[in-house]
This record gives C-alpha cells, structure tokens and sequence, in this order.
C-alpha cells in the first residue's frame, strides 16, 4: 500500500456511522408507505440506489405513490439525520488528516445523494481533507458498475493499480477489484455476516479505518 497516491472512500458505512441508521429507517418508511416489510428487506437493498430502492417498492410491495415522490419523502425524513446527529467511525479524522500529511489524493463516493452527504460533509469537516464528492446518482449508476471510481480515477489523473477504494459494502468491494483497484474493506455491523468473502475479495481488511496507516509504516 506505500505506492498508494489516491484513496476513493465510500461514505455510508466507511467514514460516516450510518448504516444501522438506515437499516431501521428503511423498514419505517416502508411501512409509512403502507407496506409490510419481508423478512431481508435491508439485505436485498444494500445495492441499491434510492431510484431503484423506489422502483423496487413499487414493483415488490405495491406502494402506488410515484419514483420520484417517494424518495423526495425518503430523503426528508433521513435528511435531519445527516445534518445533526450521524457520526463518523472510529479513527476517520486521524487516517484523513495522516494521508493528507503525506500528499494523498482523496475524494468520497457515495451512493447517497448528495442533498444528503454534504449536510454532514459539512457538520464534520471533511472537505478540508478530501478534494471533492462522487454521487452514484450524479454518475448514472450503481457501485455494481464501475463508473463512479473510473470518474474518480480520472480526476485524480491515476491509474486504478495507484488508488485505494475502501468500501464496506461486499458487492462495491467486487466491484472495485475487477476494475483493477486495490481494495480496503472495513468492518460494519451491516456487513459482518459477509466478513469471510470480504477478507477474500479484498487485499486489506480494516476493523477500523485507522489500521490503514499501519501498512505505510
């Protein structure tokens, strides 16, 4: 990792301590649409955007209200959230403040709107370390495809071999690794019962974000 230039992070689960946050507000608000969540509901979210988490209640649970509707009134309600309470991870200021010592690229991407993201961007202090924020939304995609970390990549002017992407969720990990990236997972409580094949995808496992600085020692 010491020839390491550029890190990607993901935001959701690996700087920011979100992830049970939405595990629980996505049953809630399924049900304040009417709907009884199944059993794995958060599971078979996990990938998806908010526009495909949209379309999925519509099409799997019946929810009548329209895409857009929907996730104007999922992102109010969460929104409070991010702008007041949602705190980052262990060891997050120390790795970003170490990494920028020592003239490493960083941005964030995200599959959460930015109209949620820079809120807590803000209340935190990131963008004093990272040069700039990627949204899935923005991209056109989900992290199943590569494009948000290409985009990145393309920013920083490096190659995928040069940066890190740490993610927490599995299938973002896959992701990056096939698009040719060294890749950090980090534990989350969300994930855990996928820490065996994370620890095979990935070329580092993180219990917390700050055991990144080991591997430049």
């Amino acid at each position: 990792m010491k020839n390491i230039k550029g890190v990607i992070f993901d935001f959701d689960g690996t700087l920011l301590d979100s992830m049970q946050v939405w595990k629980v507000f996505e049953y809630e608000y399924l049900r304040s649409l009417g709907a009884e969540p199944r059993p794995g509901l958060g599971e078979v979210l996990r990938s998806m955007s908010s526009v495909e988490e949209a379309v999925y209640f519509r099409e799997e649970y019946g929810v009548t209200q329209s895409v857009e509707k929907i996730v104007l009134g999922r992102n109010s309600l969460i929104s409070q959230k991010y702008k007041n309470e949602i705190p980052l991870k262990t060891g997050v200021i120390t790795v970003l403040h170490e990494l920028k010592k020592r003239g490493i690229k960083m941005c964030i991407a995200t599959a959460t709107e930015r109209e949620l993201v820079e809120p807590a961007i803000s209340r935190l202090g990131l963008m004093e370390y990272v040069e700039r924020v990627f949204t899935c939304e923005e991209v056109g995609v989900s992290k199943s495809s590569p494009d948000i970390y290409l985009l990145a990549a393309g920013y920083f002017g490096l190659a995928p071999a040069d940066i890190l992407v740490v993610e927490d969720a599995l299938y973002a990990m896959k992701t990056a690794k096939k698009a040719g990236f060294v890749v950090a997972g980090v534990y989350d409580l969300s994930s855990e019962d996928q820490t065996d094949e994370i620890k095979v995808v990935c070329d580092y496992y993180l219990q917390t974000l700050d055991e990144i600085l080991q591997f430049y020692i």
